[in-house]
């Protein structure tokens, strides 16, 4: 894990010195990553749309031809609580209401009464073998969660930190749809408030991811590296841009 820690704060170096940029610069980084964060995270959960149909969708508005509305309100609704969590970036907490928000931004076009809503209730997590939480559980622990982040911050290298909120707000699954989600955008407020870019999780690592967060829940060693890797990923990305080279 050290290894990927390294190389990830050597780039890491690289962007700093490359900060400030300039206005028009930090809008094309922006809506790169709005598309392809986008994309990704809801391709992970079984979305359809192809990076570029994603693009379209979020862009121009437009309907693809023979695609579930659903899977368009995906994309727009991510779109929309992409803006939020890079509003979120320039504070240095992150609340319940923040969490909120972001699920209610995502969720409101697909089912307006769940939209922000905790669940009512019971979820599993098909393929896992650990129950989630119940119901009435789910209210103090999302206040334990939201109290512990400041200990979980100064314990960790900020990668690491990231990764493990992302892990522990999945373990709990407080909304009845969309928690993934949530919790990668979560994950990516928390990298941005320290200075790093976003983590994006390929389609393809899908696999691997959720087996992941499945051994995490005794040992996240694994999970930890597979996010300091997709942000290594993104930080290259931003790189390739800044210098002129994508």
């Amino acid at each position: 894990m050290k290894e990927i820690l390294s190389k990830v704060d050597e780039s890491q170096v690289k962007i700093n010195a490359l900060r400030p940029f300039s206005n028009e610069m930090n809008h094309q980084i922006k809506e790169y990553f709005r598309i392809g964060f986008t994309y990704s995270s809801n391709a992970l959960e079984g979305n359809s749309l192809t990076i570029s149909e994603t693009k379209v969708v979020i862009e121009d508005g437009l309907t693809i031809a023979g695609k579930p509305l659903r899977d368009h309100y995906e994309a727009t609704g991510h779109s929309d609580a992409f803006d939020h969590m890079y509003a979120l970036a320039t504070g240095k907490t992150i609340t319940e209401e923040d969490i909120k928000k972001l699920h209610a931004l995502f969720y409101h076009r697909i089912k307006e009464e769940d939209a922000g809503m905790y669940r009512k209730v019971q979820a599993i997590i098909t393929g896992s073998q650990y129950p989630l939480p119940t119901p009435e559980a789910l209210p103090g622990m999302m206040q334990k969660f939201i109290k512990n982040l400041p200990i979980l911050k100064k314990d960790n290298h900020p990668v690491a930190y990231a990764a493990r909120l992302h892990k522990e707000f999945v373990f709990i699954h407080p909304f009845v749809d969309g928690n993934g989600r949530v919790a990668r955008l979560l994950m990516n407020v928390a990298l941005m408030q320290a200075g790093y870019i976003i983590a994006i999780i390929p389609p393809l690592k899908r696999s691997e991811y959720i087996s992941a967060l499945e051994k995490a829940h005794k040992n996240d060693a694994d999970f930890i590296k597979l996010i300091a890797s997709c942000v290594y990923e993104t930080q290259n990305d931003l790189l390739r841009m800044a210098n002129g080279k994508s």
